[in-house]
């Protein structure tokens, strides 16, 4: 790995990372962050995470877009709103943001699809070890349902 790609993976990371954080702080449930470089070559990170209603969908987007603009000088090329508000993503390049209802995500099951990316250990590397899951997510990640 170059030095160029290795920062270019380093950054990345920590963005991931910030999106968890702005999640978190809106009280987003079921964050995870997949690295799926190796997988599906379009992006590093998935950033994904459930929100109860329609305006916490949109608090969490509004606040990892601030949180992300703020401390790592970058705007989404993309942001999508489904018509319902049920989901809504922000697309970085780099990373990919996903909030969902929680019917939502369990319908499209996104974070299934790549189970084989390895997730990124959001207590160790973001300092969030409160987080709650619901017994699916929390089973995937190999940790105790909140």
């Amino acid at each position: 790995m170059t030095d160029a790609v290795a920062e270019q993976a380093a950054f990345s990371r920590k963005c991931a990372i910030i999106a968890a954080q702005a999640a978190d702080e809106k009280k987003a449930t079921d964050i995870m962050v997949q690295e799926v470089r190796e997988l599906i070559g379009v992006t590093d990170y998935f950033v994904i995470a459930t929100a109860a209603n329609s305006r916490q969908v949109d608090a969490i987007i509004d606040e990892i877009e601030d949180e992300l603009r703020e401390k790592a000088g970058i705007k989404p090329s993309h942001r999508e709103v489904s018509p319902d508000g049920s989901w809504s993503l922000l697309d970085y390049g780099n990373i990919v943001v996903h909030v969902f209802m929680p019917e939502t995500r369990e319908y499209y099951r996104l974070e299934a699809l790549w189970n084989d990316a390895p997730t990124v250990d959001l207590a160790a590397e973001a300092g969030l070890s409160d987080l709650t899951y619901s017994d699916r997510i929390a089973k995937m990640l190999g940790k105790t349902p909140a």
